[in-house]
């Protein structure tokens, strides 16, 4: 049997690395996570050599030190699994940055083929590198590349396949100054046979940097011996031995890069550089940001995306009444009808017919995110979030929990502050989520069909309640302290490339699809058999909702929600009660019911309906990712009370306050979703009320910013500096 061969793929932060394991694996790509942790892992099989090549791709990180998750799996996996080959994404646009990872990666004693990545942007500034020569002062093969454009791929891939199979590879590492090298060298000596011969180099720089997470422990007398080296060093050289370390690498990559990299005359400011003048402007950053996700939005949910959704809605009617028609032709019995039809159907019906407006949705994020964008909305907040002493890393969890809660829990691992940790952890699954979507779509197009700005506010409030969660958790005993530096760095822009967009895009939306197959399925199939039979255990059917097991479990609670607006019928605190097993399933819950009972709501109750579910508990996926971040049940409890209490007093000051205001708006029966029919309210009530989404959001946004301006000011002093680009 031919040996397989393992690739990995190491890089920088937006150095091009998924990208180019898109171009790598194509479809061939399994998603996972890495054994014992909940940071996602991507594996998949070389195209055209899906049996032999392997390919694994290393979360991004700038070195091997051992300060965040990332740079651990990362360490941890080619130092125990020793891959064949490592193929190191370096941002030809960026060198010097990218390139220290480079001479780490290379005291591995691991092959290494650098790929000289975004060589179009060198290109296009009238830049030349002088690849063969650079490949001389590494020691290793450098293949010049441009994932986005496809480019380089194959010569890249033929030169990692070449050095694969060669038994014996021979790189060079990078020598240190006199007395560095000197205390390497000693150090070497004296854990010599220890390690393997090829690592020799890397554990002696690491012991020489006082490496406390190395995995291989010397007796006392040869710690003492290192311990000796190293002090000599730091006493010569007059800085710590981690410094010195650093200090050597730079200087050792000034001296190769000087030669190979001719940079052209050109003006001080770059295009990136013009555009962020603009984006990024202290006063201008936010309206341009709330002001594109309005558009995405808009396109997404109110115009393009609410097109689409008859035509599934078509689809799943014939398919509902094919079904029906052929079991009543095979005699078989009303339940059976009903739980294929109305349960299985109708349920998993009930959420796919959004699928189109959220692959629009994740079309434009996916273009925002290849284009670099985002990575200025994660620097905007970071201005925002350091006045109210938040840091700037907690932005990027959020940012990707906008996919899913779950994967954006589990990036806060890369927050080194604990408490900081914690915080982002419990204010995450505030930002609305992929599965939040169906909710807040159903809502827009049945009660705010000429307000387009009810589906972009609920991500203004989500951000502003994370604020306010921030000052105020910040000024408790747990989480006092100031908040973790934020240090990143701001891509060039580019024009997304349409191959790498659909692969984001279908990735997002894979996993909403593949939840509406289990998970919602399971839920579905459950919420049927609750509102189908009596606690009696007696077949009511849809006649029959309200004597249903779900309808007592509805009056039971309904109390609670009456200061919400919806506890007057059973079904609203249900469907809310049922978001804990997943979001989606709250809008199978009410097509459900309303296709046998009237579900009343008026504009400002719907208003705080979609508050509660959007602030309140996660759903019991994201709780679980919860409770492996947290690391106990105590503070998994404490999230979760806190999230559904302030959702609980936003929907009711939204209910109260609102009501007062708006004084006699119409309730609206929503009989069935399917259909769209909005019962009992005319056209000329859904007109004259169409701008009551501005006043209730009005009303939220004037509470949340009065609290925000109150703990501000108290903090100004301390949080003044909020920092400029490029400082």
């Amino acid at each position: 049997m031919e040996k397989q061969i393992r690739i990995a793929l190491a890089g920088n932060p937006n150095s091009g690395k998924t990208t180019m394991f898109n171009e790598l694996t194509g479809s061939y790509q399994h998603v996972g996570n890495w054994p014992g942790v909940t940071v996602e892992k991507k594996e998949g099989s070389l195209k055209g050599h899906r049996k032999e090549v392997k390919v694994m791709d290393l979360p991004g990180i700038y070195s091997l030190s051992p300060y965040t998750l990332e740079e651990v799996i990362s360490r941890n996996y080619l130092l125990e699994e020793r891959p064949d080959v490592i193929i190191d994404i370096v941002d030809a646009s960026n060198l010097e940055r990218n390139l220290y990872l480079t001479l780490q990666l290379l005291e591995t004693g691991i092959p290494v083929v650098v790929a000289l990545n975004m060589m179009d942007v060198v290109i296009n500034r009238g830049d030349k590198i002088n690849a063969k020569k650079l490949a001389e002062e590494l020691g290793c093969p450098v293949v010049e590349t441009s994932a986005m454009r496809g480019k380089g791929i194959e010569n890249l891939v033929n030169t990692v396949l070449e050095v694969a199979a060669k038994d014996n590879v021979q790189q060079k590492s990078q020598p240190f100054g006199g007395d560095v090298e000197s205390a390497v060298k000693k150090i070497e000596k004296v854990i010599d046979g220890m390690v393997p011969a090829e690592s020799l180099r890397w554990y002696a720089v690491k012991l020489f940097e006082r490496d406390e997470k190395l995995d291989i422990k010397p007796d006392a007398g040869q710690m003492q011996q290192v311990e000796s080296i190293v002090a000599e060093c730091e006493e010569l050289q007059d800085d710590e031995s981690e410094s010195i370390i650093t200090s050597e690498r730079y200087a050792y990559i000034t001296s190769i890069i000087k030669p190979v990299y001719t940079k052209k005359n050109r003006e001080k400011y770059t295009i990136s550089d013009k555009i962020d003048r603009i984006v990024t402007n202290k006063w201008l950053a936010l309206p341009i940001f709330f002001g594109i996700m309005w558009i995405v939005y808009y396109v997404s949910i109110t115009t393009v995306g609410d097109w689409t959704i008859g035509w599934v809605e078509m689809f799943f009617e014939w398919l509902g009444e094919s079904a029906a028609a052929g079991m009543e032709a095979a005699s078989a019995s009303p339940w059976a009808v009903s739980l294929v039809v109305d349960g299985i159907i109708g349920g998993i019906g009930s959420i796919i017919v959004f699928v189109p407006q959220l692959m629009i949705l994740f079309l434009f994020l996916s273009i925002l995110e290849d284009s670099g964008y985002m990575a200025r909305v994660a620097f905007i907040m970071d201005r925002i979030f350091r006045r109210f002493g938040l840091s700037g890393k907690s932005f990027i969890p959020m940012l990707i929990g906008t996919g899913c809660s779950v994967p954006g829990i589990m990036a806060s691992r890369t927050i080194e502050n604990e408490r900081d940790r914690r915080m982002t952890v419990m204010l995450t699954p505030f930002i609305p989520c992929g599965a939040k979507v169906p909710i807040i779509a159903m809502f827009a197009a049945l009660l705010f069909p000429s307000a387009s700005w009810v589906g972009p506010s609920m991500y203004i409030i989500g951000i502003l309640v994370v604020i306010v969660s921030g000052v105020f958790l910040k000024r408790t005993k747990a989480f006092k302290g100031d908040p973790a530096p934020f240090v990143m760095e701001l891509p060039e822009y580019k024009a997304p490339r349409a191959k790498g967009v659909l692969i984001h895009m279908w990735e997002k939306g894979r996993s909403f699809i593949i939840r509406a197959g289990t998970i919602i399925f399971v839920a579905c199939a459950a919420i049927w058999f609750l509102q189908s039979f009596t606690p009696g255990m007696e077949f009511v059917g849809l006649e029959g909702i309200d004597q249903s097991i779900l309808a007592h479990i509805g009056n039971g609670i309904r109390y609670i929600f009456i200061p919400l607006g919806f506890g007057d019928s059973w079904v609203g605190p249900v469907s809310a009660l049922t978001g804990l097993v997943a979001k989606e399933v709250v809008v199978a819950t009410l097509t459900m019911a309303s296709e046998a009972t009237v579900v009343m709501f008026s504009q400002v109750t719907a208003f705080a309906f979609m508050i509660f579910t959007l602030l309140s508990a996660p759903c019991f996926a994201a709780i679980g990712a919860m409770r492996r971040e947290f690391g106990n049940a105590k503070w998994t409890w404490i999230a979760v009370l806190y999230q559904t209490g302030l959702a609980y007093v936003l929907a009711m000051l939204v209910n109260l306050i609102g009501g007062a205001v708006l004084a006699g708006t119409p309730a609206t029966a929503m009989q069935t979703l399917d259909s769209g029919i909005l019962e009992e309210a005319s056209e000329s009530d859904l007109v004259a009320g169409g701008d009551i989404s501005l006043w209730i959001l009005g009303i939220l946004l004037v509470v949340i910013i009065v609290g925000v301006i109150i703990s501000s000011v108290r903090n100004k002093k301390k949080y003044n500096d909020i920092g400029k680009l490029g400082a």
